[in-house]
């Protein structure tokens, strides 16, 4: 892709476009919140509460394509105009879910937010690279990415403190309760969510102002020529290996936070504003993983990296498994660190060698995100039928596959990371 402006600065430009990034990583990382939150507030078993995440990954699935599409007719900024209007009316739409209390429409606003993420994904990564020199592409990408990652690790911290109550009734509770006073206390829990999501509904409409009355650059797209423009992607088999690994990873990291507030309470007997701070910790160690990872991969190469990362993962997911208490979760916190690496690593051996074919092969890897829609259904059906902590086997079956990909690209040691999740 060019730019059509060579050599012009774009410093407001590339802070809105970095704000997208702060954005969707925000939007995201509340799902942890809200499955315990929503949990309470609809009376719903942990595979139901799950939905959650699938009403958002399936967004990405269904609608990686068509936002691509639309924004190769109409343009990137018209994406992002989209994808920042989607986000607001899901956000705005919490209101009305919350007040009628109806967990079906809880799903379909998640689904429009995730919508909309799905359009400023797509836009974004591309989008940063051109406002600037092609020589510092990479450290606006990372530098954007950065903020993506804050967002991860405050999001949870600020959706425990303005969402969840920390009140968890037992069932001996429930029952002690009149229907008057337990359908008070429901429309109490799910009404704590009106306020921030109207405040971020306001904030994403901001953004859509500021860049709609923004000059942003055209982006050219290049169209493919030659023998890599013809065949089928599937006979690409480290290509396909990389959307299995991916559809795994995504799914594992999913599970691994979004069942975490519920398992701090049931093995730790950590209340569940705690341990919103404690996910906030995790996450903010996933960050930091990041860059350790990025800095460790000057002297290991990214594929024995991320066999090493996985077997590792494997081993500390297993160990929250059999322990219990703290230690459990300082096992899930090894884990956060070790496994932020994975998207951009999977990415990145997935589409290399791909040649003009690299937009479709990064399309189908994309696409692979809907393993955060399945897993943690998955992962909720294990813990209603035993128990919340054998339930994170399933995350621990997952990191196999990701370090079996690794694994098959052992020896592979010049690896360019373009992009993370």
């Amino acid at each position: 892709m060019t730019l059509q402006k060579a050599g012009k600065t774009y410093g407001f430009a590339i802070v809105l476009i970095t704000s997208l990034f702060f954005l969707w990583g925000f939007a995201l990382n509340l799902n942890p919140i809200l499955i315990p939150h929503l949990k309470k507030a609809c009376r719903l078993s942990d595979t139901q509460s799950a939905f959650i995440d699938s009403a958002s990954y399936f967004a990405y699935f269904l609608l990686a394509i068509p936002a691509g599409q639309f924004m190769k007719r109409f343009g990137y900024k018209s994406g992002i105009l989209v994808g920042l209007m989607l986000f607001a009316v899901g956000a705005f739409l919490f209101y009305p879910a919350s007040f009628i209390r109806s967990y079906g429409f809880f799903l379909v606003a998640s689904f429009i937010i995730a919508s909309g993420l799905t359009f400023l994904e797509t836009a974004a990564n591309p989008y940063i690279t051109v406002l600037g020199s092609p020589d510092t592409a990479t450290q606006r990408l990372n530098f954007a990415q950065a903020f993506n990652g804050l967002a991860q690790s405050i999001a949870p911290k600020i959706g425990g403190m303005f969402i969840l109550s920390g009140v968890v009734l037992t069932n001996e509770q429930e029952k002690a309760m009149s229907p008057a006073e337990l359908n008070a206390y429901l429309d109490q829990e799910a009404a704590s969510v009106q306020i921030p999501y109207i405040i971020i509904a306001s904030v994403v409409l901001l953004v859509a102002i500021l860049i709609w009355r923004t000059r942003l650059p055209e982006i050219k797209e290049e169209e493919p020529t030659g023998e890599q423009s013809t065949g089928s992607l599937f006979k690409q088999k480290n290509l396909v290996w990389a959307v299995i690994a991916q559809f795994f990873y995504v799914g594992a990291q999913v599970c691994m936070t979004s069942f975490f507030i519920r398992f701090a309470d049931r093995v730790a007997g950590i209340d569940e504003k705690a341990a919103a701070s404690y996910l906030a910790i995790a996450l903010l160690l996933f960050m930091i993983g990041r860059f350790v990872g990025t800095f460790l991969m000057k002297f290991i190469s990214p594929a024995r990296l991320l066999t090493i990362y996985g077997i590792m993962c494997v081993l500390l997911t297993t160990a929250a498994v059999l322990v219990t208490g703290k230690a459990a979760i300082y096992c899930l916190f090894g884990v956060e660190l070790f496994m932020s690496i994975m998207f951009p690593t999977i990415f990145a051996l997935g589409i290399r060698g791909l040649g003009s074919r690299t937009k479709d092969g990064s399309a189908l890897i994309i696409m692979s995100i809907v393993g955060g829609a399945l897993f943690p259904v998955l992962m909720g059906a294990v813990s209603d039928a035993t128990n919340i902590q054998l339930s994170y086997l399933v995350p621990a079956a997952c990191f196999l596959v990701v370090g079996y990909f690794g694994l098959r690209n052992y020896n592979e040691n010049k690896v360019k990371l373009t992009t993370a999740h």
